[in-house]
């Protein structure tokens, strides 16, 4: 047999291939989540008002759970039919779809409560893969689309307020925080529109490379928590300690849900973009519950939700590469990235206007991804009515949260921090009820 032939192609899921083949693949995976990653983490610190080690800490474990998540979902544990994991080439990461409510659950009660409602989550996600068949039908494209385009809206004051160098900063506003952050803006969407390859993918990471460049210019870049970082270090247990509020954990075991069933759209566009397939019930049974699972286990060490990458997704399903062991390497870098606390420390000097001017197209494109899901079913008035309340509901209710102060604190924590969870219940319930034949009978005097 020749050496060649000991290798795998890298459009076949099993196998090892060429480490020259495997590495330039991996690291565009890489360029393209890891910005995503560790920026909820930042933004939930900033919330929280947390600074120096335990911002680090929570980058950190962002990182390496991210990273052992991917791991499991490539090659899985377990047996036959309990495996946790679906062997098929996802990339995993902290999720800006939770964003939203762990500000306000941040703001109000702490990271140790958000970690606590996360583990709620996990136990019901776990739930809803082992009775995907059943769940399943009451989340269409339709509602996911509805709440994926509501989170999308949410997340726009946070990338406003950033871009305006953070709303507890002193120079709030200033023309500097500004010009970085439209110069940043502007890298990504040239970069986005004009180029190919590499560089496209790599948009984000540029414009904020370039952002952070003009920061420095600003004096607006202190690297005092790099020089007290160490080199290595392991993810430390209990360091934020875990709190239990039942409105908090009640606001984000519903997103759980939700975002359990919306990974069901990610591997399904995995597997029919790069392998020409629907995934099986297996496979979504063992992606899901591993998704759980992973999230109460790395709760405890201070990582974040994690959820499937969808830009991610989208390199799969362009270039066919399915190979696990390409996306396994990005998962070995993602992990050593966050053994490296100087690495994670990094991370924390990058200023607010940078993070803003760079993540708005973030949040634009899952707006964007909503309305695509929303508009793969028909939109008659049925559905425009379903979609329009449950956003208008979703958004007024958060935008004009005092309306709910005669009611007791924790109405406020699950409906009014987070437009998610009333968009959500809005959007499921008017599905069931809403009849799907009739249809509103046109005037056609003129």
């Amino acid at each position: 047999m020749s050496k060649e032939k000991q290798y795998a192609s890298i459009f076949e899921l099993d196998g090892m291939p060429k480490f020259s083949q495997a590495l330039p693949l991996a690291v565009q995976h890489l360029v393209a989540m890891i910005v995503g990653c560790v920026t909820p983490a930042i933004i939930v610190a900033g919330a929280a008002g947390i600074e120096g080690k335990d911002r680090v800490i929570l980058i950190q474990a962002s990182l390496v759970f991210s990273a052992l998540s991917t791991l499991l979902q490539l090659f899985t544990i377990g047996f036959k039919d309990i495996r946790l994991g679906a062997r098929l080439p996802v990339i995993m990461g902290v999720s800006f779809a939770y964003v939203p409510s762990m500000q306000a659950i941040a703001e109000d009660f702490g990271i140790a409560t958000i970690l606590g409602a996360q583990i709620i989550g996990g136990i019901v996600a776990f739930i809803v893969g082992l009775s995907i068949n059943q769940i399943r039908r009451f989340f269409p494209p339709l509602i996911a689309g509805t709440v994926v385009f509501t989170i999308g809206l949410s997340l726009y004051p946070t990338a406003i307020n950033y871009m305006a160098g953070g709303a507890s900063s002193a120079a709030y506003g200033s023309w500097q925080n500004w010009t970085v952050a439209l110069f940043t803006l502007s890298v990504v969407t040239v970069l986005n529109h004009y180029t190919k390859g590499f560089a496209k993918l790599a948009s984000i990471l540029i414009g904020m490379v370039a952002g952070y460049i003009m920061a420095m210019c600003f004096g607006m870049v202190n690297f005092d928590s790099v020089a007290t970082a160490s080199w290595f270090q392991l993810p430390e247990l209990m360091h934020f300690g875990i709190h239990f509020e039942p409105s908090a954990c009640v606001a984000l075991a519903i997103l759980f849900a939700i975002n359990a069933i919306q990974a069901i759209g990610d591997f399904s566009a995995t597997t029919t973009g790069g392998m020409d397939r629907l995934p099986t019930n297996q496979e979504l049974k063992g992606a899901i519950t591993g998704y759980g699972i992973c999230n109460i286990v790395s709760a405890f060490f201070g990582c974040l939700p994690t959820a499937t990458y969808s830009q991610n997704v989208g390199i799969v399903s362009t270039t066919k590469v399915i190979n696990r062991c390409v996306l396994g390497l990005t998962a070995v870098f993602m992990l050593l990235a966050g053994l490296i606390p100087k690495f994670s420390a990094i991370l924390t000097t990058i200023p607010q206007c940078v993070l803003g001017g760079a993540t708005v197209t973030v949040f634009a494109s899952i707006a964007m991804t909503g309305i695509k899901l929303v508009m793969t079913e028909d939109m008659n008035y049925r559905n425009t009515s379903i979609v329009g309340l449950a956003a208008a509901l979703g958004m007024g209710v958060c935008q004009a949260s005092a309306s709910l102060a005669a009611f007791p604190s924790w109405v406020t924590t699950i409906f009014g921090k987070s437009p998610v969870v009333v968009a959500t219940i809005v959007a499921v319930a008017l599905n069931i009820i809403l009849p799907k034949t009739k249809e509103v009978p046109v005037d056609d005097e003129k």
